[in-house]
């Protein structure tokens, strides 16, 4: 996440019990509105519901207007800022969608909520407008989370990657290469400390919120488990694989790699631990590269790198990275659907995505993109995240909330070591199982 979007991971799926009751009242089967007129020969006047992403000194949304509109002159849109608070915002779609508003006709919403959103009738199935090929143009890893029961209820509209920053001059200190595995990153981790170069080895956010959630996937998604089957109707979170993943974070505090405060830790305290200079290795998102640069503010500014995380010894590539960041969403109550799509299908092209890239500092979606030698350019974090392998948390069932709640809350037990790793993961299977097994939200 950037800046301006690192209340995502924070504040993802929190407004559960409006939802229950807006899903109790919407049909989880709503019908598909005829297909619109062919792309590009819409015309008239669309609202775009968005809180602000990218710098704070610009405004990117009105660049993507502008050019929008210049593309597309039969078509205006009009920006509505959303609530800049992720959980106001979502409350406020909520109370306006359920109602019946067409206030607004496309809106932004964060990556956990298409399968939440679906069950309530608040955006709408998608299949109809776009066809394979569309999808096709995607990053590996983004569209398998906006489903729902066979639909697709969003487009990917920026994403965001875990990466692992670390200290460039310790490594060369040691003469040690930067870790491509967790063990690799544990034992250099050591020797840093050993040789009292670091305070800590490792940083990451191990608190009891949605962040750790994020964690939890990765580590898991290495050791080759998962928290739901595929098709969302189970858990599968108590498993050796995942066993595995957990003993592993555990033993990093255990074993003073990383610190036992870790467990209170957030996106903020993890980086800050990194940035005063105290930890060689830190888990965080793509806005952490900058800050930990920024010359004044960093007292490791200018010798921070940025990779892709590390797997568990054995494993191929590199490690997974859970995917941030946020989609489109058209309201179903839109008086508007060819200008809609039109608009979708833009902000999801080649311009609309360089433009988030280069002057919004954001990952574009489209894989194309994102492989642009001129794009990557002007990120470093960019070509790192061409090479990620993605992963997303399990936000294709509708009782995402209660799900991720019973993750991060088992695992952080067993993190802070009031419970054991095996109890900790039979307690959040059990959990889980009656999270999906409630018929609303």
């Amino acid at each position: 996440m950037t800046k301006t979007s690192r209340r995502a991971a924070a504040a993802a799926a929190s407004a559960a019990a409006v939802l229950a009751f807006t899903a109790a009242c919407s049909s989880s089967s709503s019908t598909t509105p005829a297909a619109p007129a062919a792309t590009g020969s819409a015309t008239g006047t669309i609202t775009w519901f968005a809180n602000q992403f990218g710098p704070t000194t610009t405004d990117v949304r009105k660049t993507l207007i502008a050019a929008f509109e210049k593309a597309y002159p039969g078509i205006t849109v009009k920006l509505e800022q959303a609530p800049s608070d992720t959980d106001t915002y979502r409350s406020t779609l909520v109370t306006q969608i359920s109602g019946g508003s067409s206030s607004f006709d496309v809106y932004n919403g964060d990556v956990t909520w298409p399968a939440q959103f679906a069950k309530a009738s608040l955006a709408l199935p998608l299949n109809s407008y776009f066809d394979q090929s569309y999808w096709n143009t995607f990053s590996n890893g983004l569209v398998s989370s906006l489903s729902y029961k066979g639909q697709t209820y969003a487009v990917p509209l920026f994403t965001d990657n875990a990466f692992l920053f670390y200290r460039k001059d310790l490594l060369a200190k040691a003469h040690l290469p930067v870790p491509t595995t967790w063990e690799q990153l544990q034992s250099e981790a050591e020797t840093l400390q050993k040789d009292n170069l670091v305070k800590y080895g490792f940083a990451a956010q191990f608190d009891s919120y949605e962040g750790l959630t994020c964690d939890w996937t990765e580590f898991a998604a290495d050791a080759g488990a998962t928290s739901v089957n595929s098709d969302g109707t189970s858990s599968s979170i108590d498993t050796a694989a995942a066993q595995k993943a957990l003993t592993f974070m555990r033993g990093l505090i255990t074993s003073g790699v990383t610190p036992s405060a870790a467990t209170t830790f957030q996106e903020q305290q993890s980086e800050s631990l990194f940035t005063s200079g105290q930890v060689a290795f830190l888990r965080n998102w793509t806005y952490a590269y900058a800050d930990s640069n920024t010359q004044g503010t960093s007292k490791v500014a200018g010798d921070v790198g940025v990779t892709n995380l590390p797997t568990f010894a054995g494993q191929t590539g590199p490690g997974y990275s859970v995917t941030g960041g946020w989609n489109l969403y058209v309201n179903p109550h839109s008086k508007n659907l060819a200008a809609d799509v039109d608009f979708l299908k833009w902000m999801t092209g080649t311009q609309a995505q360089t433009i988030m890239a280069e002057q919004g500092g954001e990952i574009p979606t489209v894989a194309s993109v994102l492989a642009d030698p001129q794009v990557q350019a002007s990120n470093p974090a960019y070509p790192v995240a061409a090479k990620n392998k993605l992963n997303a948390r399990p936000s294709y069932v509708a009782q995402y909330s209660q799900v991720s709640q019973a993750i991060y809350t088992n695992i952080n037990a067993a993190l802070s070591g009031s419970v054991s790793p095996s109890a900790a993961l039979s307690s959040a299977n059990s959990q889980i199982n009656s999270a999906l097994s409630n018929s609303g939200l």
